[in-house]
């Protein structure tokens, strides 16, 4: 699986070194009132269906509206997002292509030995968009039902318990080990080859529970078929108001899945404003917000500069899990 990889990546690099001749020539400013007035591409850097799917094609399609330019979703997958983040830092700083982030931008730094693209300086942040916290769950048989009593299992039965993750470096591969090193419990780590699969050996009882998106594992909760130990987040959700937080046993523990979007390095700071104000309004407007509400997302839309912020803490956030879990693709 890392060869492949590191294929990807160095091919990703091979192309972003002959394009430098390009993005060394910043675009025409363009004046604040006539963008946008050709169609808008937003990458995304995983396959359709998926959670930054859900988010974006609503969020696109309320983009639209506004402005009456199309609005293309351009699908990029590949190392983790590399790949996307690659084909942005090398395209033309207009407001005209854009991509949309998730968390594993800011683990890549850390994850990857090397990447094609310079993760502070190629970008221009535009907008926090949302967030969506975590849910702990596990199959009914796992022997715990809570957070205390599944930290209380570990101690007593070291290793025995297992975790699923969607992948080495995923995010939920390092919120359970952030949890394991917290906590001073052992686990295991059992990884596979995306969400869905961990999810269906989580159903299995393959393993004993799982750090997941909430937009994935809700239906299976709401079900009856694995049962929901904790989130994630600051405080519980609306979707599950009787499941308490993790941090209400484990103080400070907070750990939530984000989207926002970003531009090239050297964007014109207008159209950053003018995309960030967009995003905000479209993000919150009663229907499209109470939409993602039920899917778990907390929206946001924030300022070029407070997204600019929540990925320097994000940065030094994954970094310490990373190294805690000793986690590298080489």
């Amino acid at each position: 699986m890392h060869r492949p990889v590191l294929a990807v990546l160095a091919t990703a690099s091979l192309l972003f070194a002959a394009a430098t001749t390009v993005r060394a020539q910043p675009a025409a400013a363009t004046p604040a009132g006539a963008y946008p007035d050709k169609p808008i591409t937003l990458l995304i850097p995983y396959p359709p269906g998926g959670s930054a799917d859900i988010l974006a094609r609503p969020l696109g399609a309320a983009l639209q509206k506004k402005w009456n330019q199309p609005v293309v979703l351009e699908y990029k997958p590949g190392a983790g997002g590399a790949i996307a983040s690659s084909q942005l830092a090398r395209a033309r700083p207009d407001g005209y292509t854009l991509l949309m982030v998730l968390a594993a931008h800011a683990i890549n730094p850390s994850l990857y030995p090397s990447l094609p693209y310079d993760t502070r300086r190629d970008f221009a942040p535009v907008s926090l968009v949302a967030t969506l916290p975590m849910l702990v769950s596990a199959p009914l048989s796992t022997p715990a039902n809570s957070i205390p009593e599944l930290i209380a299992y570990a101690k007593q039965h070291p290793g025995k318990l297992s975790f699923a993750s969607a992948g080495n470096g995923n995010t939920s591969h390092l919120a359970a080990e952030i949890f394991k090193h917290r906590t001073g419990t052992d686990m295991l780590h059992v990884p596979y080859k995306g969400s869905g699969p961990a999810v269906v050996a989580l159903l299995g009882g393959e393993v004993s529970l799982m750090f997941d998106s909430i937009s994935t594992s809700l239906p299976q909760v709401q079900s009856g078929k694995l049962k929901a130990l904790a989130v994630t987040g600051e405080h519980r959700s609306p979707l599950l108001p009787d499941v308490p937080t993790v941090a209400e046993a484990v103080p400070g523990f907070v750990i939530n899945g984000w989207y926002g979007i970003l531009a090239p390095a050297d964007t014109p700071p207008a159209i950053l404003d003018t995309l960030s104000t967009a995003i905000a309004a479209a993000i919150n407007t009663p229907d499209l917000k109470a939409q993602l509400n039920s899917y778990g997302y907390e929206t946001v839309g924030s300022t070029p500069a407070a997204f600019a912020d929540h990925i320097t803490r994000e940065l030094d956030t994954w970094k310490q899990a990373v190294e805690v879990s000793g986690a590298k693709l080489n």
